[in-house]
C-alpha cells in the first residue's frame, strides 16, 4: 500500500505539469492587440507634446540675442 502512495506523487506531478503546460501555451494574441493599440496612442500623444514644445521654443524669442 505504501508503494502505491509513492507512485501517486509522480502522477500528481504529471497532472500538475500538464495543467501548467496547457496554461502556459494558451493563446494570448488578443492582449497583444490591445497593448499595441495603447502603445500607438502613447506614441501619438508624445509626438504631439514634442511638436507643441518645439513650437513654443520657436515662438518664445528667448533664444534671440
Amino acid at each position: 500500500m505504501a508503494s502505491l502512495v509513492w507512485l501517486l506523487i509522480p502522477l500528481f506531478a504529471a497532472i500538475g505539469a500538464a495543467i501548467w503546460g496547457s496554461w502556459a501555451a494558451r493563446d494570448r494574441t488578443q492582449g497583444d492587440i490591445s497593448e499595441l493599440a495603447g502603445y500607438a496612442r502613447f506614441r501619438e500623444a508624445m509626438d504631439r507634446a514634442d511638436r507643441a514644445r518645439t513650437e513654443e521654443k520657436a515662438h518664445s524669442g528667448s533664444d534671440a540675442v
